[in-house]
């Protein structure tokens, strides 16, 4: 019986030293096509940007957002491109994204769309500790490009996704 117990409390300490590191997430909508679909299983590390790390461009980040849940109380967690960084000037026009004065090259763009007339971004810089993100699929985005996000605080950020692990089949690294 000892042994048991002692086994059980190893496994309880294990499994909680995993939730510390690890998030397991699924995705729940359509934002960030064709890179992730819904139902996407997907485990973020919530240690990536610990004390001194620093979001990079192109990491895909959850987030702690400011939009309602339409399916129970608290808000919303988003995950999204990141696109910009600290002392960053992004700008939106013609449906080209310019980082610095530079277009950026986004393979992972569904279909490269990323105009919305509501929606141009007009010479924005990246405030201390912010960050700018995006989905891939831009035409059904809320992102950094709408006031219901904005910059997101890197105090907001959940973790880095790092594996796809569901669908087995598209088993990946992000």
């Amino acid at each position: 019986m000892k042994e048991l117990i002692k086994d059980v409390i190893i496994a309880l300490i294990i499994v909680g030293a995993i939730t510390i590191v690890i998030k397991p997430t699924i995705v729940k909508e359509s934002s960030m096509e064709p890179t992730l679909y819904e139902n996407n299983y997907l485990i973020v590390n919530k240690l990536a940007y610990f004390k001194k790390d620093h979001p990079g461009y192109g990491d895909i980040v959850v987030f702690r957002s400011d939009i309602d849940r339409k399916d129970g109380p608290g808000k919303k967690l988003l995950i999204k491109r990141v696109i910009g960084v600290e002392g960053d000037v992004i700008t939106i026009k013609d449906g080209k994204v310019y980082r610095n004065g530079d277009v950026l090259d986004e393979p992972y763009v569904n279909e490269q769309q990323t105009q919305d007339d509501d929606i141009d971004v007009d010479s924005e810089t990246i405030g201390e500790n912010q960050i700018f993100v995006m989905g891939d699929n831009r035409d059904v985005s809320i992102d950094s490009r709408s006031k219901q996000v904005g910059q997101v605080s890197e105090e907001q950020l959940v973790g880095k996704a790092i594996i796809r692990l569901y669908p087995f089949n598209q088993i990946t690294k992000l």
